[in-house]
């Protein structure tokens, strides 16, 4: 981009949008960054909802993409994980941005990894590749999420170590957390696993589901899948969703809506 600050500043809000401003960038690594926005005071969404957001594009026009909220409900500014595209429509670009920059943000946020769509349970299960862990983390500071279920268990496949955004605060279990930090010590469980790289855990996740990694003594209950107690979200690969649901409902857990509570949700938006 030749003309970066011409893109990024001076924007117009739609009826749909509104143009929010960068407050803060990091860079995971080379493939991975995150950021948080300024959040209109009325914005209001549920814990793993997602909403769009985006810049101009080359006709003038908005170019959006649905991304997960990472950040709690009650947080002052929105935060969003995503990867680096080099030759993505945005981002590539959105990748480049720093605080001070603008970027439209959609009013209406909406989605299925919400507790809503989820039947009472025991034991919630938040399994992610990828970015999929943006939701969870919006979900893992939720109140309410601690009071629904007795243990909460967040599980990230990725690549390579540096791919685990956010380690430290989950590897403390939350330590620090103005609203959950109690509760998390006692009913939080993250589970970091590396296929690519050395690590003290590796494997993809329905590795961990076999040899049994995924069910620890702090988690409690049974040493597998129980649809009768457990309640799943799936977020990441279009590969990892579709192999887990097909091994869930094999296991008798049904899907849920947001319309029709189930044992176990995906987000549809983000799934070819």
């Amino acid at each position: 981009m030749t003309d970066r600050t011409a893109v990024v500043h001076g924007l117009e809000p739609t009826n749909a949008l509104s143009v929010e401003r960068v407050r803060s960038v990091r860079h995971w690594n080379e493939h991975l960054f995150s950021f948080t926005i300024t959040r209109p005071p009325s914005f209001r969404f549920r814990s793993g909802e997602f909403v769009m957001i985006g810049l101009p594009g080359d006709n003038g026009k908005p170019l959006l993409r649905a991304y997960s909220i990472a950040s709690p409900a009650y947080a002052e500014e929105l935060e969003f994980l995503s990867i680096k595209v080099a030759d993505g429509p945005l981002t590539s670009r959105l990748q480049q941005i720093v605080p001070g920059d603008e970027l439209f943000l959609g009013k209406k946020p909406t989605g299925t990894l919400v507790t809503d769509a989820l039947k009472p349970g025991s034991r919630l299960f938040m399994l992610s590749t990828g970015t999929g862990l943006a939701p969870f983390l919006s979900l893992i500071r939720d109140p309410d999420v601690y009071d629904m279920y007795a243990s909460i268990v967040v599980v990230h496949s990725v690549r390579r170590v540096s791919d685990l955004a956010f380690r430290t605060t989950l590897e403390a279990n939350l330590a620090g957390d103005p609203l959950v930090e109690d509760q998390a010590a006692q009913q939080f469980t993250y589970v970091p696993t590396v296929t690519r790289e050395p690590f003290h855990t590796t494997g993809r996740i329905d590795a961990l589901v076999d040899n049994g990694t995924l069910f620890s003594a702090r988690i409690g209950g049974a040493q597998a899948f129980d649809p009768s107690t457990d309640r799943v979200m799936l977020c990441g690969s279009t590969e990892m969703i579709r192999d887990f649901s097909e091994y869930l409902e094999g296991l008798g857990f049904e899907e849920g809506s947001n319309a029709k509570p189930g044992d176990y949700v995906i987000e549809r938006a983000f799934v070819g």
